[in-house]
């Protein structure tokens, strides 16, 4: 038989450095074909633009295939077994398929799909590999006691969102073959090791943690688990397991058009502001600041926000400065919008 095409899936929260680690691999992929599947929460392809704008050798149009319209994981039967098949009848089918969820994707139902007839002879799920952030879990944004996070919800219902975020942290760590504890450059001692704490405790028997920042590791560690995670679907338990359908209508994102912006510095502030009156999850765009050869991309999350000019706007290319925002259903659009574009 032929040897089945290897899947690793790449999940983790927002803005947990899921795309920088897929970057790495691919600038270190040693002549090994990567084909890469990105999905994201959002009316806006900025994942997708992040990586085209890296200029890195090898990554194609047609070596990422984006999918936009709602997670994968609940979209499999309409875009993830066909994206599949197209990838493996090229002439040169991938030597290895990397698949980036979203940051607010459940991994287990994409894991079950590998498991379809349709794919089940031709992909193998390599390993799950969860970025975590981990100053973010260890000023306790993700609490490790669910029952905690209910009681907190059933007293304060603005609360009722952030069960739905622990819920998901936990379900990350809980499918995960491999652990990343990113962003160790931005941590303490003390704070690693809370946050090790924390992901410890909600992982699944044989999976490891491994400290990295900026997504740097060797790709060998990474790739090539070879966990065949379709044949141990029991052993990723879920807090979603059962027959109830999982969506998203504890999240919602919009997009904000901006004209030039002259000065970054006040966006960047008013972005801040944003995020703290709003409990907005993450804002991430693209800015046309005028007099600028470079595109200027934006990248919120929380209370931090990283700003860089990223790549020559392109011949014919239409300058424009547009923003993703995600939050909480019911947040407040307009009161975000103003905030950003005054």
């Amino acid at each position: 038989m032929k040897p089945r095409t290897p899947a690793t899936v790449i999940t983790g929260f927002l803005g947990a450095g899921k795309t920088t680690l897929v970057r790495h691999l691919i600038e270190n992929a040693n002549g090994r074909q990567l084909a890469l599947v990105i999905n994201e929460f959002g009316d806006l392809g900025i994942d997708r633009d992040l990586l085209d704008g890296c200029g890195i050798a090898g990554c194609a149009d047609g070596d990422v295939v984006e999918l936009t319209n709602g997670c994968l994981c609940c979209t499999v039967a309409d875009e993830f077994l066909p994206t599949m098949e197209a990838l493996l009848d090229r002439p040169r089918p991938p030597d290895h398929i990397v698949i980036e969820t979203s940051g607010l994707a459940l991994p287990k139902p994409l894991v079950k799909a590998f498991d379809w007839p349709d794919v089940r002879s031709r992909l193998t799920v390599d390993g799950v590999i969860a970025v975590v952030d981990a100053p973010a879990v260890a000023d306790g944004r993700f609490a490790d006691d669910p029952a905690t996070v209910a009681a907190r919800a059933d007293a304060d219902s603005a609360l009722d969102h952030h069960e739905a975020l622990a819920e998901l942290f936990e379900d990350q760590l809980a499918c995960a073959d491999l652990v990343l504890l990113n962003k160790t450059d931005l941590a303490t001692a003390a704070d690693l090791e809370r946050a090790l704490g924390i992901v410890r405790g909600g992982l699944r028997d044989g999976a490891r943690v491994v400290r990295t920042a900026h997504g740097r590791i060797d790709p060998r560690v990474v790739l090539g688990l070879q966990a065949a995670a379709e044949d141990d679907l029991d052993g990723r338990p879920s807090r979603h397991d059962g027959p109830h359908d999982h969506d998203h209508d504890d999240f919602e994102s919009f997009v904000v058009d901006l004209g030039p912006v002259t000065d970054p510095s006040r966006l960047e502030g008013a972005i801040r502001r944003a995020v703290a009156a709003h409990d907005v999850l993450r804002i991430k765009g693209f800015l046309d600041v005028p007099d600028k050869a470079l595109r200027h991309a934006v990248q919120a999350v929380g209370p931090r926000v990283d700003r860089y000019f990223d790549r020559p706007w392109a011949a014919g290319e239409r300058r424009a400065s547009r923003l993703v925002v995600i939050g909480p259903h019911g947040m407040d659009r307009a009161a975000v919008r103003d905030l950003l574009t005054t």
